[in-house]
């Protein structure tokens, strides 16, 4: 049989890939599909993160922004632990970003605050001197599509099995629920903001985009 294949130097070629395609096939499929699960303790997104994860993406956030920590010492002294498949197991789509005109913002939840966020989207170079940010001014005057985020969450559910209301998950419930649930997380953000406008929104039950925004970046840890 050798042989034979050392004769014909295509087939031989043919045999070679096949065995290194199978062992590769056996050695690397178990392990991505492991790495493919959600990492423990990853929860999916609230519905009022999904509302501030929209305002990200509609307003090219990730633009400028990654959420992509390599395995770099550079990196991790900076941005916290590297990135690993598994914590991206409930994005759709994926945000990881092809440039960083500002700096990665995975973990951005570990080490930024609601007040800092607040300022920062105001008026950037309040807390970054020389930061080529524009003002998100008009975040704070418009409002969170709640109704939009509520229908993704649905959608995902169903399509993809993520696990809200099971045990320690977020519970997604009927819409009713949903919106007692965005309140609920809302207004614990809004106590700790200073806008006034955002919090007499608040009052007469209106959610400011900087409010679901800043539930977003939260969330990044």
């Amino acid at each position: 049989m050798f042989n034979w294949l050392e004769k014909h130097p295509f087939f031989f070629a043919v045999a070679v890939f096949v065995v290194i395609a199978y062992a590769g096939i056996v050695e690397i499929l178990p392990d991505f599909a492991d790495r493919a699960r959600p990492v423990e303790g990853r929860k999916p997104y609230t519905v009022l993160q999904l509302a501030g994860r929209h305002i990200y993406i509609k307003d090219s956030c990730n633009a400028c922004h990654s959420q992509l920590i390599r395995p770099f010492k550079s990196e991790t002294d900076r941005y916290g632990a590297y990135s690993k498949s598994g914590e991206y197991a409930y994005d759709r789509p994926f945000l990881w970003g092809s440039k960083r005109t500002g700096p990665d913002l995975f973990r951005v939840g570990n080490y930024r605050t609601t007040d800092w966020h607040e300022n920062h989207m105001k008026d950037p170079t309040s807390v970054v001197p020389g930061s080529l940010m524009p003002a998100y001014k008009h975040m704070f005057s418009k409002n969170a599509d709640i109704e939009t985020a509520y229908a993704e969450a649905l959608t995902v559910k169903k399509a993809f099995n993520v696990p809200y209301d099971m045990e320690g998950m977020p519970k997604l419930g009927t819409w009713d629920e949903a919106k007692a649930q965005v309140k609920a997380e809302a207004e614990a953000i809004v106590n700790d903001m200073k806008d006034q406008d955002v919090k007499d929104a608040f009052e007469r039950g209106e959610i400011r985009q900087i409010v679901a925004l800043i539930a977003y970046l939260n969330s990044l840890k």
